[in-house]
């Protein structure tokens, strides 16, 4: 019998975590999950340990940081930065230390590194960056996987639009608009709406470990982009709700506050276009929004 092939999971505990330790289980991998508690393999810290994990590892996926579904205060902030900047930095001190280190790292990023975007779609070959906090922690943790002094381990960042999945959290926000009957468009409506089925950005992480061709960033959405108009309808037939009233832009920045997040995650337009997995032949199992959504609520339309 093989031995299994042995994957280092870093940020294991989330919702993308979970999913894909299962996932990695089901496929037949050895899964070592890093974190912040005791049921993970190795915890952060454990120098030595870490170097242990990757040593003769083959792949390493790192996803740890915090949820930025918080408001935007100055320590939040600092601690959003930090948790992906000095993870990043302590996984790639391990590697160095490594006789066989990883063959594959893939590092987490995030699509909101694009500048907002209504007019043309943000590919890897020509999407421009944007400017502000969230733009800034995507730069900071894409600088920290490129400062990684590992020659013999390809680094890819996967910059990862919305995830959507069952459990995931992303959803409720807007199921309990529309239950509320509050789920029509929210601010002016046409702002785009990029997304992933959680499937799909695990199907594409194995993708680009296989395809030893693709190098840098990686965009890691479906290509079948929505605006706020059609997300909210979608969501409206998912959850089964007949109508649903426009929430204006000074309404949700006040709903927001009160819920202690920020309005980025509705009002920003996030258009984008996976390139380079199009161009290497990838295909989504779950393309369609309308079809995702029926799959992540257990509901059929």
């Amino acid at each position: 019998m093989n031995n299994p092939k042995t994957v280092v999971l870093a940020g294991a505990s989330g919702f993308i975590g979970g999913y894909f330790r299962t996932r990695f289980e089901q496929d037949g991998w050895q899964v070592l999950a890093v974190g912040r508690s005791g049921a993970d393999t190795v915890r952060w810290g454990d120098h030595d340990g870490l170097t242990r994990a990757l040593d003769g590892a083959e792949l390493l996926v790192n996803l740890a940081g915090r949820s930025v579904d918080c408001r935007y205060s100055q320590r939040n902030k600092a601690q959003i930065l930090e948790s992906r900047v000095s993870t990043t930095a302590e996984l790639g001190r391990a590697a160095r230390r490594c006789s066989a280190p990883p063959a594959t790292w893939l590092n987490a990023s995030t699509g909101t590194i694009y500048r907002h975007a209504e007019d043309s779609p943000q590919s890897e070959h020509d999407g421009e960056l944007g400017d502000g906090f969230s733009v800034d922690v995507a730069r900071a943790w894409e600088s920290a996987l490129a400062a990684a002094e590992t020659p013999s381990t390809r680094k890819v960042p996967l910059r990862i639009s919305i995830v959507l999945g069952p459990g995931g959290g992303v959803m409720r926000p807007f199921a309990a608009l529309a239950r509320l009957g509050l789920g029509g468009h929210m601010g002016g409506g046409s702002q785009k709406f990029s997304w992933v089925h959680v499937e799909d950005l695990y199907r594409s992480a194995l993708f680009v470990h296989r395809r030893t061709d693709l190098t840098g960033p990686v965009n890691v959405a479906s290509p079948e982009v929505v605006d706020n108009r059609e997300l909210m309808r979608l969501v409206r037939r998912a959850y089964r709700v007949p109508f649903g009233l426009p929430t204006p832009g000074w309404l949700l920045e006040l709903g927001a506050a009160m819920i202690r997040t920020e309005t980025e995650l509705v009002l920003k337009s996030r258009w984008i276009q996976p390139q380079k997995l199009l161009d290497a032949g990838f295909i989504f199992r779950h393309a369609e929004l309308g079809n995702a959504l029926q799959d992540v609520t257990g509901r059929q339309a």
